[in-house]
């Protein structure tokens, strides 16, 4: 069943064009992440499903009811939407307890005082925070008011959450805590969640879906392991990186030899599967740091790299490299005992490679390197 609909959504905010042609289907159920830089328009889109911005042109349905035409300049209500928001900065009433900040949606539903009180206690409950019902904002922990904010939008019972970077006030080991809450939240409750934020391991690890926003356009919206192994374009590709690494970018040309077509790279000459390529297309590859594995000696498949620099962690080790004069970045699981200017073979997985028009920046899907037991690298 289809929870919210986008057609061809525009929003204009002082003359500037924020959401251009934004399509988008949103099924009952997903928790889905507007993800993307700052400024992108992921929150003005957010803001404009909820009502609190209005659609300039396109229509907005929530459960097939037509909430929005920005041709027709048809403006339903926020708080006749059924939904509930979630903002950056809590918004809880300083001088109303915990039970009154989560009551008041309720009491002002003219709600019975038993069936008040029943609701917020599970809400509170479904948080793990009963013990909070009589404190006040100002007694509780960042983390303690995000828990209140987000009982106070589920006690009505919403079809749809509405989360505005709700993290992002937080030190790291409460992130990682809510990102927990927030993800048996959904598991319990079923239900639709939009959730908006520009860090990308909040995307991934939390979304059924996720859909990457850059210059008030939707550029890819995917399921997050389709999205991190095969994004639609280079920026794509440069945004949803690894821990914060950018992926690595090898440019190369095609070149075509004896029937067979090469990607010809700094690093190393890739045997490609398409016959049908032409010479000289200029190619960007892409592979993840994780993806690049280190060896101490020579073998199948192997390019020489030295290594520049090295950043230990703990748990894992980053490794820069120098590899025919192309800089690169490995990720090495523990803790790798590497000096600068040591030599290292390195082995990139060819099957985990994306191939990138470096004209346009689109993604090559007929594009794959192949894969020999004896290797497929060119000396």
């Amino acid at each position: 069943m289809t929870a919210i609909e986008l057609k061809d959504i525009q929003v204009r905010l002082q003359q500037k064009q924020v959401l251009d042609g934004i399509d988008l289907t949103i099924e009952q159920g997903d928790f889905i992440t507007f993800l993307g830089p700052s400024g992108c328009g992921k929150t003005t889109l957010l803001r404009t499903i909820a009502g609190l911005q209005r659609a300039d042109g396109g229509t907005i349905r929530i459960g097939g009811r037509e909430v929005a035409n920005g041709d027709t300049d048809y403006h339903m209500e926020p708080s006749k939407r059924g939904l509930s928001l979630v903002f950056q900065s809590y918004a809880l009433w300083p001088h109303m307890t915990v039970f009154e900040n989560v009551a008041f949606g309720l009491q002002v539903r003219r709600l019975a005082k038993a069936d008040v009180k029943r609701s917020v206690q599970n809400a509170l409950e479904k948080m793990r925070i009963p013990e909070l019902s009589g404190r006040y904002p100002g007694e509780l922990s960042g983390g303690q008011q995000q828990r209140v904010a987000i009982a106070r939008a589920i006690v009505t019972q919403p079809d749809i959450l509405l989360l505005d970077e709700p993290l992002s006030n937080l030190d790291a080991k409460l992130r990682v805590e809510m990102r927990a809450e927030l993800k048996r939240l959904h598991q319990e409750l079923n239900t639709t969640i939009i959730y908006v934020t520009h860090d990308q391991h909040e995307a991934l690890s939390l979304s059924t879906r996720v859909a990457v926003f850059f210059g008030g356009r939707i550029v890819q919206t995917d399921k997050p392991r389709q999205l991190y192994k095969h994004p639609r374009t280079l920026q794509v590709a440069d945004f949803i990186g690894s821990g914060g690494l950018h992926t690595n970018r090898l440019e190369g040309v095609i070149a075509l030899e004896s029937g067979r077509a090469w990607l010809k790279t700094p690093v190393a000459a890739i045997a490609l599967e398409e016959a049908g390529l032409a010479a000289l297309r200029e190619v960007v590859l892409t592979i993840k740091p994780e993806d690049i594995r280190l060896y101490d000696r020579q073998g199948p498949d192997r390019v020489t790299a030295e290594v520049e620099a090295v950043f230990p962690s703990g748990a894992e080790t980053l490794v820069q490299l120098n590899a025919g004069g192309a800089a690169m970045m490995a990720r090495v699981i523990g803790d790798a005992d590497y000096e600068p200017g040591a030599v290292l073979y390195a082995d990139l997985r060819k099957e985990q490679m994306n191939f990138y028009d470096k004209r346009t920046g689109m993604r090559l899907e007929n594009v794959a390197p192949i894969i020999e037991p004896t290797g497929g690298y060119a000396s």
